[in-house]
């Protein structure tokens, strides 16, 4: 069913590295931590990874194989296994998702260009005041115009392709991203008093478990290995048919979890270093990325350079990130519309700027606008993270169950050669658990932007 002539991946390494650029994000480098320091520290993490193993696994080689199977994007590859109502819907809000993310996504990543910004001017002091990030999103000029800028550098690479484009910037960034990560890591855990924060994060202790650590384990988990964003699929159309999807799918795990472990080990001791000791101290979101962490720079020896290689590497990872979303979606339009990739990167770029215009401005001249009572940027996350992203795995699986079938999803693995060695794994996993795990999820999710439970 693969389509010819579509663009692709070189081998096994461009895909691999872009699949991990994709899944590699801001949500690795703050939201990691965060919900590991506040979920049990190492219970956390021993309860994540074994979530990847079997959830996450399944996941990532059922949207493979629906994309390398169908060599279709999201909408197109639903479409194939039967043009039905259901299969429409499921493919549209597979589709659909990385629409909504990709602006706002794209707003933050203006934020980190403008922190990547000061640290080179040597603003060290001004970025750790209180009341300086509150004051540039605040200011819609300022925030637009670095909104314009991280949104221009994605659609550049867009333009210049699968191969040329997203593989060769992917193969660039992603190890220059590992590095910077270690040596972020050996500075921070060698700072006084931080060997307590590594502990607290690596050591499981049994004690700190909850039934609140699972959850939010599995809501990372799921986030983060990019799963229901329509990624996976479209890149899986771009995977050569020689290339073992196994094999890739635990290359790119192994990527997406030592980057969010490193991520632990940058900014846990260093904030218990800072805090003497007070996991509080790790607040979620914005206020650990771009007030917290500034404050421990501008208190550190050689701040200015950690500051300046921590927003390189967060930059490194939006960018990734935010070109793979973009990505899903230009595949998405030139398939369904039939026009070419530049108009449909333009186009697509053109709804990007007008959504991200509503969340840009939505902490300064559009502050008293709230859509059921968040401000867009928040919205906009709620429903793409809380609701959309659910729904659309939960139609992947029913998908792969239903009408694509497990011996086809199975076969397309097999086919490239190299086996199938957690075959019983993804079977069980999609039959029976994946399902009720994405269900937990959205209640969840929901409740707890509805204020019925806490995170």
């Amino acid at each position: 069913m693969e389509t010819e002539g579509r663009s692709g991946f070189s081998g096994k390494i461009g895909y691999v590295l872009a699949t991990a650029g994709a899944s590699v994000g801001l949500g690795n480098i703050w939201r990691f931590p965060y919900l590991a320091a506040k979920y049990g520290g190492g219970i956390f993490l021993l309860v994540y990874i074994l979530l990847a193993l079997t959830f996450g696994y399944s996941m990532i080689i059922a949207e493979t194989a629906i994309g390398r199977n169908s060599g279709k994007s999201p909408v197109g590859a639903f479409r194939a296994y039967g043009d039905s109502a259901g299969s429409r819907f499921g493919g549209w809000v597979n589709a659909i998702v990385p629409m909504l993310i990709c602006p706002y996504y794209s707003v933050i990543g203006g934020w980190v260009c403008k922190y990547l910004f000061e640290y080179t001017r040597g603003n060290v002091r001004g970025l750790a005041d209180d009341a300086y990030f509150g004051s540039f999103i605040s200011d819609g000029m300022k925030a637009q115009f670095w909104f314009i800028v991280f949104v221009g550098l994605v659609l550049c690479v867009i333009l210049l392709g699968v191969e040329n484009g997203i593989e060769r910037v992917s193969k660039f960034m992603m190890p220059v991203l590992i590095v910077l990560a270690v040596i972020i890591c050996v500075y921070a855990v060698s700072r006084p008093g931080a060997l307590e924060g590594v502990k607290y994060f690596l050591v499981p202790n049994p004690k700190n478990f909850s039934w609140m650590t699972v959850v939010s384990a599995m809501g990372q988990m799921f986030y983060s290995l990019s799963i229901a964003m329509g990624i996976l699929i479209t890149f899986g159309s771009y995977m050569k048919k020689d290339v073992s999807i196994e094999a890739a799918t635990v290359q790119v795990e192994i990527f997406d979890t030592g980057i969010a472990i490193l991520a632990g080990l940058m900014i846990i001791p260093a904030v218990f270093a800072f805090s003497g000791g007070d996991p509080e101290a790790l607040k979620a979101g914005p206020s650990l990325m771009f007030i917290t962490m500034p404050k421990i720079f501008a208190s550190m020896g050689f701040g200015h350079l950690i500051g300046f290689l921590f927003f390189a590497l967060v930059l490194f990872a939006a960018l990734t990130s935010a070109i793979a979303l973009t990505e899903s979606v230009v595949s998405t339009v030139v398939d369904e519309f039939g026009c070419s990739r530049p108009a449909g990167t333009f186009l697509v770029g053109a709804v990007m700027l007008v959504l991200g215009t509503l969340s840009c401005l939505g902490y300064g001249p559009l502050a008293g606008v709230t859509v059921i009572g968040m401000q867009f940027l928040d919205f906009f996350d709620f429903l793409s993270n809380s609701v959309m992203m659910p729904i659309a795995a939960l139609c992947v699986c029913l998908l792969v169950i239903r009408r694509m079938t497990m011996e086809t999803a199975v076969g397309e693995v097999l086919s490239d050669g190299h086996g199938f060695h957690r075959k019983g794994v993804f079977v069980f996993m999609i039959l029976h658990i994946c399902p009720l795990f994405i269900i937990v999820i959205l209640l969840s999710s929901i409740a707890g932007v509805l204020g019925w439970i806490r995170f």
